[in-house]
């Protein structure tokens, strides 16, 4: 292979160690870091092939978010990786257009995120949010009145069958979890395979007494969860939602809280991340909240940029990197970098 130089700009330092360490063994990639200030953005990232991007879009100022703008300032991008399984900071249909190449990191955090919805799980059924307030608050009077329930044999509705929710239906076998699945893209085989039945929505919200939503965000579950899904819900079920905050109508469930017809929420993900401290659902005791740290692990993180390193490296080689989520923009990204390395692989 004749000696090119893929450029790959980061802005800040990556999330975990491995990711430079993995980078520092390919021999064709030279790493561009910057900050905020303009002269940097305009030399350092507006030379670059690939761009390392974080996936949380309210941690990364807008000015670095992937849309129409930031690309015509990039006109060698050939990939953009992000940081986890999320890529709400990409405009994917943009990239689309201009023949660059999206990657997630898809299942590199699915056990982190898959406990942590466990853990919920367990939280919420033997009430523990609603002990720590009382005892916190002196207003104890009996145990009875903190009677919880345990998992074993409950049903279980796991919106989004993918790498967590299918790591999430593993888990569930240890406690006898009779364990339904909702996700229009894959068929009933593939969900048993994965340790659920294939159902439609409006039976899992039926039978389930948790419902746990690991599904993306897009225009298909945008506010797939309002008022009258909760209402679909059995009475006193419990609701996680470790994926995406637009899937839920944050305001509705807070009714179904106060009401009493639900008997809990766990809250990983959130339409502002981090919630405003005056925001309804922190202050209810049945509701334990956490802000987007299901898979904030040691172990996750090193996955995850372990496989976007890797991604860049495939890249740098002339491969087709691994788990692109626009597909069709495969034979124009080859034929981009064939452009801009002058055929000194093929691509593949």
């Amino acid at each position: 292979m004749a000696d090119i130089s893929f450029r790959v700009g980061l802005r800040g330092r990556p999330m975990h160690p491995a990711f430079l360490e993995t980078i520092a063994r390919e021999p064709h990639i030279l790493m561009a870091t910057f900050e905020d200030d303009a002269p940097a953005l305009a030399a350092d990232l507006g030379a670059s092939h690939g761009y390392y991007v974080s996936s949380a879009r309210n941690e990364l100022p807008a000015a670095f978010h992937v849309t129409d703008e930031l690309i015509a300032r990039m006109p060698s991008l050939l990939l953009v990786a992000t940081y986890g399984a999320g890529y709400d900071t990409v405009d994917v249909d943009a990239c689309t257009r201009a023949g660059i190449a999206v990657v997630n990191q898809a299942g590199g955090n699915a056990e982190g995120v898959a406990e942590h919805a466990l853990g919920m799980m367990l939280g919420l059924l033997k009430r523990m949010p609603e002990a720590h307030d009382a005892m916190r608050r002196g207003a104890v009077r009996e145990r009875e009145a903190f009677m919880g329930r345990e998992l074993t044999g409950r049903t279980v509705g796991i919106v989004g069958l993918g790498h967590v929710g299918s790591r999430t239906a593993k888990l569930l076998r240890a406690f006898d979890c009779r364990v339904l699945a909702y996700d229009p893209y894959l068929d009933e085989d593939t969900c048993a395979e994965r340790g659920a039945r294939k159902v439609d929505l409006a039976r899992l919200l039926e039978e389930s007494d948790i419902v746990t939503v690991h599904a993306p965000l897009d225009n298909a579950t945008r506010g797939m969860f309002g008022a009258a899904e909760y209402a679909q819900m059995r009475e006193r079920a419990i609701i996680l939602n470790t994926a995406r905050g637009e899937i839920l109508d944050e305001a509705a469930l807070f009714d179904a809280l106060e009401s009493g017809h639900l008997g809990g929420a766990g809250l990983d993900a959130w339409a502002q991340e981090p919630p405003p401290a005056g925001h309804p659902l922190l202050t209810h005791p049945a509701v334990i909240a956490t802000v987007h740290t299901g898979g904030v692990t040691y172990e996750s993180r090193e996955r995850v940029v372990i496989m976007a390193a890797e991604a860049f490296a495939a890249a740098a080689r002339g491969e087709t990197p691994p788990r692109i989520v626009n597909p069709d923009v495969t034979a124009r990204y080859r034929e981009r970098w064939h452009a801009a390395f002058g055929g000194t692989t093929a691509a593949r």
